[in-house]
């Protein structure tokens, strides 16, 4: 069997164009800087539409997208029930003087859904509710130094950056703490070093960096980080923005079996309409009451509308279940194919959130190609980051997957005999 290799002259062409009139074309992690596009003549930079598991680039190439738009798509694009939803909401009106009604029964929902919740605030994107989350334990516990997991990622605010990246000062991370993922021992002993002075412990669910291998809590980790933050008046924070609706909808400290202080929501919580959420405990609701933190968009109702759809769906099809069994299947397709072709692929984090890496060599240089004839035959994989499962996507696309997965490994094997 043989796949068409796609084409990106209007792609490339757009891309020329874009340059001219916006900073690297595309900045951030859409570019093919940040996004790591390796070789860049691999990949398509601009989309024209989507719809379900798929979106077709301006030069009409069809991909299956296991990146979900680094995970807002969770339903499918275009999600019927969820966008009928938000048309409905944007006749009646979206940014309004005083807020919608539907904030209210957003809010009921999520503190009826979530499990460690008492209450909502809503935003816009993950680091606006990140950030919400840290000025509310400094709020509430006057104090300033906040814990980190090494290989970290909480948002572009200065606080969750570090001193070395362009314009971030000193000062602004000055406050900052780190430590392993994992290590109980090395968070006690930066908190003994720093007592009485730690506002908070922010953390992902699991530790689902890029480049290298994601890894899952310990037996007993979390509760042991509950009981230390507990006993030390540190404020528990949970970055579910990544992870959050794909594991368990009453979040992903339930799924690991402890409750969280302050919980970040954003990506999939509204199948792509832009609304993020900071739930948290009744204890401090006064403390996010006193922020002056707000934004002109912030309580729009169309995206509103969007999650509750989104939520309710997702409830009654138990979408964490069903994503979890389509990723399976997904990955035992994928090793199956790599082991026939004599190629050692490593799959770690939660299925539904799955991280690939080939490990033949340690250069990632035969992973970057393997991930670009994928993509180059209409697979949508990214070469450093985890990707995500959608609930759109059929057994005839993770057929269709795998096969293309085992003539990409035919391919790049032949690129790379070296290593076999």
């Amino acid at each position: 069997m043989s796949f068409k290799i796609n084409d990106y002259t209007k792609s490339h062409e757009l891309f020329a164009r874009a340059t001219k009139v916006i900073p690297s074309g595309i900045y951030g992690h859409l570019g093919p800087a940040e996004g790591n596009w390796i070789p860049v003549s691999a990949w398509p930079f601009f989309s024209e539409k989507a719809q379900g598991a798929y979106f077709w680039d301006v030069d009409g190439n069809r991909f299956i997208d296991y990146m979900c738009a680094y995970g807002p798509n969770i339903l499918g694009y275009n999600d019927p029930d969820v966008d009928a939803a938000a048309f409905e909401q944007a006749k009646l009106g979206n940014c309004t003087t005083t807020p919608s009604f539907k904030m209210v029964e957003l809010a009921e929902l999520l503190v009826d859904t979530v499990n460690c919740a008492d209450w909502a605030f809503f935003a816009k994107n993950g680091n606006d509710v990140t950030s919400g989350a840290i000025f509310t334990a400094r709020n509430a516990t006057h104090r300033k130094k906040i814990i980190f997991v090494n290989g970290f990622y909480h948002g572009v605010s200065a606080w969750a950056q570090k001193v070395d990246y362009p314009g971030i000062l000193p000062e602004d991370v000055a406050n900052n703490l780190y430590v392993d993922w994992n290590d109980i021992e090395g968070l006690e002993k930066i908190i003994a070093e720093n007592k009485g002075e730690i506002a908070a412990f922010i953390s992902t669910p699991y530790l689902h960096g890029n480049y290298f291998d994601n890894q899952l809590p310990a037996d007993g980790y979390w509760q042991k980080v509950r009981e230390i933050c507990t006993r030390e008046g540190i404020v528990l924070i949970v970055d579910d923005v990544r992870a959050g609706w794909r594991l368990d909808l009453a979040g992903s400290d339930h799924y690991y079996g402890f409750e969280a202080d302050l919980i970040c929501f954003c990506k999939a919580l509204a199948n792509g309409w832009n609304v993020s959420a900071l739930c948290g405990k009744d204890w401090l609701k006064d403390a996010v009451s006193g922020l002056s933190y707000t934004g002109s968009y912030w309580m729009s109702a169309v995206p509103f509308a969007a999650a509750i759809a989104n939520i309710n769906k997702m409830k009654a099809m138990d979408c964490p279940k069903l994503l979890r069994e389509k990723s399976v299947k997904l990955l035992d397709g994928l090793k199956g194919a790599a082991a026939n072709n004599g190629f050692d692929l490593v799959v770690s984090g939660e299925p539904s959130l799955f991280y690939l890496r080939i490990a033949n060599d340690d250069s990632m240089i035969i992973h970057q190609d393997w991930i670009a004839e994928m993509v180059k035959r209409g697979i949508f994989f990214a070469g450093h980051h985890n990707h995500f499962m959608n609930a759109s996507v059929s057994d005839e696309d993770i057929k269709f997957t795998v096969d293309v997965a085992d003539e990409a490994f035919k391919v790049t094997k032949k690129l790379h005999p070296e290593a076999f």
